[in-house]
């Protein structure tokens, strides 16, 4: 395959992109930040809601106390 012909291959698709409308490729852009952002955030809530509730509903007894590490000295 020529060089050549994939380097006019990409000018095309990129003028044929800029005379339709070139948003398109910053809105998808946007549109995915936005859905990454929100599953995110989603699991970022849901693993705050797990803690909240593990706390609330803690039995004193069955946890260990805690032991700090033993000094050098």
């Amino acid at each position: 395959m020529n060089p050549m012909t994939q380097f006019l291959a990409c000018a095309t698709c990129r003028d044929t992109m800029i005379a339709g409308g070139g948003d398109a490729a910053g809105w998808s852009i946007f549109f995915l930040l936005g859905v990454v952002v929100a599953m995110l955030g989603g699991v970022g809530y849901f693993m705050v809601f797990l803690a909240r509730r593990e706390k609330a509903n803690l039995d004193p007894t069955l946890s260990d106390d805690y032991v700090g590490p033993a000094s050098p000295h």
